[in-house]
């Protein structure tokens, strides 16, 4: 009798696709490897033209296991699509701390974040043709309080067949407690999962992803920590890119890009999934 286990399917999702020309190469290079399985493309960025649109949704269409999803994007340094969102600072979204501690206040409006959030979810059907596969958020923003609320009901309403992203981790108390940018996470997202079920939407039952970009970390040992605990349909974040222009005036997270794009891209990462019994379905 065999007893074997089947390897864990998890989600490895690149984030910010339309962020920058380069960010957006590393990320198709990387699906049209099999390397990735899921992206998340932020429709208000720079870079989500027409050309960039089709070249995603050719090579997701050769890579059947890749789904695409929308990053919906409430901070700094991106702008509104909708005309009278607030609160803006000089027409920019505000950036993420004075945002989460807006919303840890109670005091943002979430009927005005739902119809920003409904204008992004347009945007991404009128760019791809349907609705996304999932939504999640820039800077985890769609965790925020009061952002959360206005997200969950925004999804059920134009995207019923999504499922959304929470942060939480699957892991023993002690470890939490040495990530804190992780705990955080972790804290807001009991109350995320608690409205998704209320509302019955869907989401990851596990996370990992995070961690201190500030530092220099090694991203082979990062993965290993990653994948330790992630339970069937967890879902593993990363941000592969190449540096150029565009990122370097819009995002602070620049080589850590290519550190991510050459190790999902190179021999050792298939071996470290198969140790693990984990794949990309």
């Amino acid at each position: 009798m065999n007893d074997v286990a089947p390897p864990r399917r998890i989600w490895l999702c690149a984030d910010d696709y339309g962020l920058s020309p380069g960010v957006n190469r590393a990320i198709r290079d990387l699906i049209g490897r099999g390397r990735l399985n899921a992206t998340s493309v932020m429709v208000v960025g720079p870079s989500i033209g027409r050309d960039e649109v089709s070249a995603l949704r050719s090579v997701a269409a050769d890579s059947p296991r890749c789904s695409i999803g929308l990053h919906v994007t409430l901070t700094a340094p991106f702008r509104p699509l909708t005309m009278h969102f607030r609160p803006t600072d000089g027409g920019m979204f505000w950036p993420f701390p004075k945002l989460l501690r807006a919303g840890m206040l109670r005091r943002l409006d979430p009927e005005i974040i739902q119809a920003e959030l409904m204008v992004q979810l347009a945007a991404f059907n009128e760019m791809f043709g349907r609705a996304p596969d999932f939504v999640d958020g820039h800077q985890h923003a769609q965790l925020f309080p009061v952002v959360r609320d206005a997200f969950l009901t925004a999804v059920k309403d134009a995207a019923p067949g999504a499922w959304v992203r929470q942060g939480g981790r699957n892991q023993p108390l002690v470890r939490r407690l040495g990530a804190p940018k992780a705990l955080v996470l972790d804290i807001l997202s009991a109350q995320f999962r608690r409205r998704a079920l209320r509302a019955e939407i869907a989401f990851n039952p596990g996370f990992a992803g995070a961690y201190d970009f500030s530092r220099q970390p090694d991203f082979s040992t990062l993965m290993r920590q990653f994948l330790d605990g992630l339970p069937e349909g967890g879902l593993i974040m990363c941000h592969p890119g190449f540096v150029d222009e565009t990122l370097v005036s819009l995002d602070p997270l620049t080589t850590h890009r290519e550190h991510e794009h050459a190790f999902l891209g190179g021999e050792h990462f298939p071996r470290l999934l198969a140790a693990n019994k984990v794949t990309l379905g």
